[in-house]
């Protein structure tokens, strides 16, 4: 039986006519977003938007998290969001949802806010530079799960 990922089969390792490598997809869904610093996130959080982190559960834990953000991990997320999903939210209803993904970096959040606007959410976007932009610029964040934690009581020596 012959399948697709067969390398006989293959008369080339020059991409397929028509692909396109990540940088070009990630490119294209850019221009479609208007990105979010991280104080620009910040504020329109404060003013009622949705930050999502889709994340892992690994990264979250291991480099912290945002207080508020709903954890929706990248594997559903076009499903919890879509209001014409059987397997949406409850508050996932309309089309004018305001919402701003975020990663770890800002990579992955971008290629999912765009694939939220083809679902119909135009005002999806994401956080430039991810999470990691957000603690650098001093926002609010929770620690990694694995950080040490002072006891009370504690007296340096």
């Amino acid at each position: 039986m012959i399948t697709p990922w067969d390398r006989s089969c293959r008369t080339s390792d020059a991409p397929v006519a028509g692909s396109r490598g990540i940088a070009e997809v990630l490119e294209e869904a850019r221009r479609r977003l208007i990105r979010l610093e991280p104080e620009s996130a910040h504020l329109a959080a404060r003013a009622g938007a949705l930050l999502i982190d889709i994340r892992p559960a690994a990264q979250r834990a291991a480099t912290g998290e945002i207080p508020g953000a709903l954890i929706i991990e990248r594997n559903v997320l076009e499903w919890r969001l879509d209001p014409r999903s059987d397997a949406r939210l409850p508050f996932a209803d309309r089309y004018d949802l305001p919402v701003i993904v975020f990663c770890q970096e800002g990579y992955t959040s971008s290629l999912a806010a765009a694939a939220l606007q083809e679902l119909g959410l135009h005002l999806a976007t994401d956080l430039t530079g991810g999470f990691r932009a957000w603690r650098n610029a001093g926002l609010p964040a929770f620690p990694p799960a694995n950080a040490p934690r002072l006891q009370p009581g504690y007296q340096p020596a």
